[in-house]
Formats: structure tokens, C-alpha cells, sequence
């Protein structure tokens, strides 16, 4: 029998507050000095922003929804928001699977959430390959060329 893992379903319970408090700022706005500083995974699966922002933040980014965000948009799994970034509109997409942040400063209210774990890629040793297909191995087929011949020899 597996375990309850009570950390994601706590994590879950939390993304749905916040969810609901971007529901609320999609339909109602934001109010009196209330702001939202969302700190996200720019590299998860689902994230849409463009290039030169993922550049320039690899791993984490944080968005400030306040007075120039259009277009909020908010699903079940999702949301997207269009902001101005060096002084042009840009639409980007987050997942809430993606959050690793949420802060309202005007309430004085912050979430955090665990990072999901994902799969760990094995490494090349790790794959146990067919023999032909090992490094270091030369199939009984003429298909592989020594590049010695082709090298200058030092003693010459």
C-alpha cells in the first residue's frame, strides 16, 4: 500500500487559494494597493514566455501583477497574463504546477510550495546498451574509421 503524500496534496490545497485570488483579481481587479508577486519555474513543462526572458531567467522568475497586466486569464490548471517587458506587450503562460511563490504584500500574505520531483534522467552508464553499441567497441562491420591514420604523427 503506498503512502498518502500529504506535502502535495497540502501543496494542491494552497495552489487553489491561489487560483481563487487570481479568479478574483480576473473579474474584479486588483482593489486598493493589493498586489501579486508570483515567483514560478521558467523551465517546467507548460511555461510560455518568451525567449529572451527565459534567458535571462533560466530557473526562476518572478512576475508583479499590480497596474499594467491585460488580459489575466485563469483555468483550471493555468494562467496567463499579458505584461509590458522593455516596453512591449508579451503573453505568458504558467501552470500552477509551476509555482514556487505567492505573495500579496498589502495583506501581508505569502505561500510556498515544494518543488515537484521529477524523474532523474539516467546517465549514459547507467543504460546498459547492446555490446555493439558500447563506447569503446568496434562492430564487426567496416563502418568505423580510424582517424589515426589521418592525424599527424609527432615523431615525423
Amino acid at each position: 500500500m503506498s503512502k498518502i503524500n500529504y506535502q502535495q496534496l497540502l501543496d494542491s490545497a494552497l495552489k487553489s487559494v491561489v487560483k481563487e485570488a487570481l479568479i478574483h483579481a480576473q473579474f474584479n481587479g486588483l482593489g486598493n494597493d493589493a498586489s501579486f508577486f508570483i515567483t514560478f519555474k521558467t523551465r517546467d513543462p507548460g511555461v510560455v514566455l518568451p525567449d529572451f526572458l527565459r534567458m535571462r531567467y533560466p530557473d526562476l522568475m518572478t512576475i508583479v501583477l499590480q497596474y499594467s497586466y491585460n488580459n489575466l486569464n485563469v483555468s483550471d490548471k493555468e494562467f496567463g497574463v499579458q505584461l509590458t517587458f522593455d516596453g512591449r506587450p508579451f503573453f505568458i503562460r504558467v501552470p500552477f504546477s509551476a509555482l514556487v511563490e505567492f505573495k500579496d504584500p498589502s495583506v501581508d500574505f505569502m505561500l510556498s510550495f515544494q518543488p515537484q520531483q521529477r524523474p532523474v534522467v539516467a546517465k549514459q552508464d547507467d543504460i546498459e546498451l547492446p555490446l555493439e553499441e558500447k563506447p569503446g567497441t568496434v562492430p564487426d562491420d567496416k563502418r568505423v574509421v580510424s582517424m589515426d591514420e589521418f592525424r599527424k604523427r609527432k615523431n615525423q
